[in-house]
């Protein structure tokens, strides 16, 4: 039998288990990853996102573990593992929506850990910044501005937790990486500019594959259903790991009850596409468990994991026609909105602009701007008359001929 491209490993490990069993059950499911840990040890530098960045007030707990942030243990086995295999230099990266400023500060609730094992902090909403292309050209964009942490960076490493997502179905390690590029100004841009309809799925591949993490792992000891934030707590008892990031997100997803290759508006998918079949029919991993080297010791479903119904799926189906339809209008009439608005941002709506200005941040809730028309997408762009970020308008295309199907 040929030997199978990609490695993922789960095991039951007991969310009530000590910090060692953790620490043991992360050992034994990275021990098989050689992939992996090639990788590691030719590094010099490493950088890991951690899903782990909230206010130390807001750190939401659930038989004893973080609900919606990856545990600490969790964090520590992996940093512990790292230090024993590596002297490389180690950096964690991340941004901070809640603060005001929008900037890390000094004490945050996992910097204890990065300093037992001399692990850096780069906060990815300070420069300086770098623009990385997307290898072979972008699924969304052709290049993203992200922390010049990455330019010298050698490995990448994705540590997520198990959770559902009400937009995007589901939050593993592809999707944690979504908390990289900045949002501050002027690199930056706010978060619903990629987490809007249509972009996200498409965005969260890109990022995956300028990242392409060498080391990823979902914390299942306890988990969320419903969302990303505010949702129900679950009991996982499984840890998971793996060298690649699609192929890893599709075992972390089949053991959560999920199809990994189901796709919009199959549940958990109720808003968006699948992010991780995006990524699969691009060439970057598989979501066809069949194609993965997948060992584990539990039963799926782990838990009962869904993504909450917000909106109906009418409501849904309109918001994503119609986003569609903004961006192609602005494709179309580019010239004439160059002219215009170059150098702002615009929200379009309906074939008008909406809004226009330097900070689209002041317009906090696309639901409430929109009220008049709630069933028609608000669509967000930079009026660059180079087209630096190289927007695809061809998955407009493609998602309203799907749409009209």
């Amino acid at each position: 039998m040929p030997e199978k491209p990609y490695t993922v490993r789960a095991a039951s490990c007991d969310h009530r288990t000590p910090y060692e069993g953790v620490y043991e059950t992360l050992k034994r499911i990275t021990e098989p990853l050689a992939e992996s840990w090639a990788r590691i040890e030719k590094a010099r530098k490493i950088v890991i996102k951690f899903n782990m960045m909230k206010p130390m007030d807001n750190v939401v707990r659930f038989k004893g573990r973080r609900q919606e942030l990856v545990d600490d243990a969790v964090c520590r086995a992996v940093l512990q593992l790292l230090r024993e295999q590596t002297d490389a230099e180690i950096y964690a990266t991340d941004t901070n929506p809640y603060a005001t400023d929008k900037l890390t500060p000094d004490e945050f609730n996992y910097v204890h850990h990065l300093r037992e094992f001399d692990v850096r902090y780069d906060d990815s909403n300070r420069p300086p910044w770098s623009v990385y292309e997307v290898p072979g050209g972008g699924n969304m964009f052709d290049r993203y501005i992200l922390s010049g942490v990455f330019e010298d960076a050698d490995e990448v490493i994705s540590v997520a937790k198990m959770k559902n997502h009400s937009f995007m179905g589901i939050t593993l390690c592809m999707k944690n990486l979504f908390g990289l590029p900045p949002i501050v100004p002027p690199g930056g841009r706010v978060r619903t500019y990629f987490h809007h309809a249509i972009r996200l799925s498409y965005v969260l591949p890109d990022l995956a594959m300028i990242t392409n993490p060498c080391l990823n792992v979902i914390d299942g000891l306890v988990g969320q259903k419903g969302r990303e934030w505010g949702g129900e707590g679950r009991v996982g008892d499984v840890l998971i790991a793996g060298d690649q990031i699609t192929a890893t997100d599709a075992c972390g997803a089949y053991l959560m009850g999920h199809d990994p290759a189901s796709d919009w508006p199959q549940p958990p998918f109720r808003r968006d596409r699948n992010h991780l079949l995006v990524a699969a029919q691009r060439g970057f991993g598989t979501v066809d468990l069949d194609e993965i080297d997948f060992e584990c010791d539990v039963q799926t479903p782990v838990a009962h994991f869904d993504s909450d119904p917000d909106e109906a799926p009418e409501l849904i189906h309109t918001l994503r026609r119609t986003a569609c339809e903004q961006g192609l209008f602005y494709r179309d009439h580019r010239k004439d909105i160059v002219d215009r608005y170059r150098g702002e941002f615009i929200y379009m709506q309906e074939g008008e602009i909406a809004w226009h200005g330097e900070d689209p941040s002041v317009i906090g809730s696309h639901r409430s701007y929109s009220s008049a028309k709630p069933g028609s997408a608000l669509w967000l762009k930079l009026v660059d008359p180079e087209e630096t970020e190289g927007e695809r308008f061809d998955v407009y295309d493609r998602c309203l001929s799907a749409l009209s199907a």
